[in-house]
């Protein structure tokens, strides 16, 4: 093992221990003990973000349920090298908050158009008058739900009543928000920040609910959480044969190790296919990942592994070299069945367990413990085809509407983003077994009936 390799995996394995965690969050809380400030969530709401009109909806039964102050701060959008391929992300953001929306009893329209600038201006002057007035949590819904259904008339009302906002003021508020978010560490918007750490939206609210029922906030102690996880739940139908699995992943994304063992087990739990198509990683394909981001993706992959009991915090960065070996190496296994297993074990190498893809001593062990011989895996390193097929999955991934890893679907079905929409993919498995049921038929007081 090279000296980079046992420095950068005893590195991460150190920024994501529980104990440095654990630390962080008390040191946190001692500054706002000494600060004079009481327990406070910070939200940080952007006006065109569709997750953040959900976390909007949020706020009153967060505020209700637990005994802290919330601050609110409106952001701007973010820089596009934290935003990468923004049209598609705006593109699917529609589509994904209208299913999880319909997932946490929230609103959010079905068939959303995305807001000209001139709507969205006039949302951020309503928003920006309900923070000064105080009224933030009374207008945030009902105005983001005119924008989002395309209601122009109810927001230019509502605009009108906040029309004595200066616009520089409007500019002022968003700078001030902008500037609170860098401070503290982040980039999106609809981000909650509590006491050193962050959750994004009502995808990690139920993180941020633990965090505050440890700290003594919850008023309902040992009730539900207000948004729980959500996983798919492995009941498959009987009999019904499943379709195609597509997975799109990378061996430089955390979030793809933390999908493949869960995505391995929904495909196996309902005998569906897993079609692998790996892609070079983002930073490999000309797009740009700014360094808070990378900070904030691996401490959340850590909450999340340790949620879903895999192991997680050994990493060795795959980027350049490690990606390319491994993605020649899978390119061999899968004709030999054993690309699950070949790309299992390597995201859980890179990830998980410190081991370099990029040197032959890591390489080699992983593709032996995946079940290819030594001879195989030279072959495939000798090989350059393996190039043609990662294209063939870029040119797909676009073409689908998503633009990174890990993505999925059921073929000829719409693709999800994210390892936390393993539930809408088993949603619509069973959603395309429904058609072969055939007949419907019911056992009634006087027997088999149709």
């Amino acid at each position: 093992m090279s000296l980079r390799t046992t420095l950068m995996r005893g590195a991460t394995a150190a920024l994501t221990s529980p104990t440095r965690r654990r630390l962080a969050r008390d040191l946190a809380a001692l500054k706002a003990t000494l600060r004079g400030e009481r327990h406070t969530v910070r939200y940080f709401h952007q006006a065109d973000d569709p997750y953040s009109h959900l976390a909007a909806q949020m706020l009153p039964r967060l505020r209700a349920r637990y005994n802290v102050e919330v601050v609110t701060w409106l952001v701007p959008p973010p820089e596009d090298s934290a935003a990468p391929d923004r049209e598609r992300l705006r593109d699917y953001g529609l589509r994904d908050a209208a299913r999880l929306a319909r997932a946490r009893g929230l609103g959010f329209p079905a068939k959303a158009a995305l807001p000209d600038p001139e709507a969205v201006r006039r949302l951020q002057v309503v928003l920006a008058d309900s923070l000064e007035r105080g009224r933030f949590e009374e207008v945030a819904s009902a105005a983001g739900a005119a924008l989002w259904s395309g209601d122009a008339r109810t927001l230019a009302g509502m605009a009108a009543w906040a029309s004595g906002q200066d616009p520089r003021l409007v500019d002022d508020i968003l700078i001030a928000g902008e500037s609170q978010r860098a401070r503290l560490g982040h980039y999106l918007g609809g981000m909650f920040h509590f006491e050193g750490e962050w959750f994004w939206g009502v995808d990690r609210l139920g993180w941020l609910e633990r965090r505050l029922a440890d700290r003594g906030l919850d008023r309902e102690a040992g009730t539900p959480p207000l948004a729980p996880p959500l996983e798919p739940t492995l009941s498959p139908p009987l009999g019904l044969a499943a379709p195609t699995i597509e997975l799109w992943f990378s061996f430089r994304s955390p979030y793809s190790w933390l999908v493949l063992p869960r995505i391995r087990q929904l495909a196996h739990a309902y005998d569906a296919t897993l079609e692998l198509r790996p892609i070079l990683p983002m930073v490999m394909r000309g797009l740009d990942v700014p360094r808070v981001k990378t900070l904030y993706i691996a401490l959340d992959c850590k909450r999340e592994a340790e949620r879903l009991s895999l192991p997680f915090g050994k990493i060795v960065d795959p980027v350049g070299a490690g990606a390319e070996r491994a993605l020649a190496v899978l390119h061999h296994a899968i004709p030999l069945g054993l690309g699950e297993q070949f790309a299992e074990l390597g995201l859980k190498a890179a990830f998980a367990d410190g081991i370099a893809l990029a040197e032959d001593k890591g390489l080699y062990a992983v593709a032996r413990r995946a079940g290819l011989t030594e001879a195989q895996t030279a072959a495939a390193l000798a090989d350059e085809s393996w190039r043609d097929r990662v294209e063939t999955n870029r040119a797909a991934l676009l073409d689908a509407g998503v633009w990174g890893a890990p993505s999925f679907r059921v073929t000829g079905q719409p693709a999800h983003w994210g390892q936390d929409r393993l539930w809408m993919l088993e949603d619509d498995i069973r959603a395309a077994m429904e058609p072969l049921r055939g007949p419907r038929f019911a056992y009634g007081p006087n027997g088999l009936s149709g």
